[in-house]
């Protein structure tokens, strides 16, 4: 997508594309704010975020990981964001994000790259099943 609509390739992608830039704005910008809300976005037993090549499982251990971050601001600038339909669970969609990330009382941005599997659930809306983020550095 890289900030064209419909750009994804396949079928859908108006919607994939409208959950996922949905998703990305309230993500960061809860992240930014109250990292600890973002427990919620995630399935209690099932969801894995892989920060920095370190794995936790289940919402509370993710909300956890995400509030122990040695940081207390930051903000993010997003840069792209891209996403597919993913079949292999049906109505998902991986999204991928690029962008900066800005730390309170830094000079410099550090750039990161992030990708989350989102897979509806019962009520009709998306849990995150899958997070990886890393920073790029070089």
């Amino acid at each position: 997508m890289d900030g064209q609509p419909g750009s994804g390739g396949g079928a859908g992608d108006d919607d994939c594309d409208a959950v996922a830039r949905a998703f990305v704005e309230y993500y960061y910008r809860t992240f930014d704010a109250n990292r600890g809300a973002l427990a919620a976005l995630y399935g209690p037993h099932t969801s894995v975020l892989s920060f920095e090549g370190h794995a936790v499982a289940g919402a509370e251990e993710i909300g956890r990981k995400l509030a122990q971050l040695p940081f207390d601001q930051c903000r993010h600038s997003v840069s792209t964001v891209d996403c597919q339909p993913s079949p292999s669970l049906p109505g998902s969609i991986l999204v991928f994000v690029s962008g900066n990330l800005q730390l309170a009382g830094e000079d410099h941005q550090l750039r990161f790259s992030q990708m989350f599997q989102l897979v509806p659930n019962e009520q009709g809306s998306f849990f995150v099943q899958n997070d990886i983020f890393r920073l790029n550095y070089g």
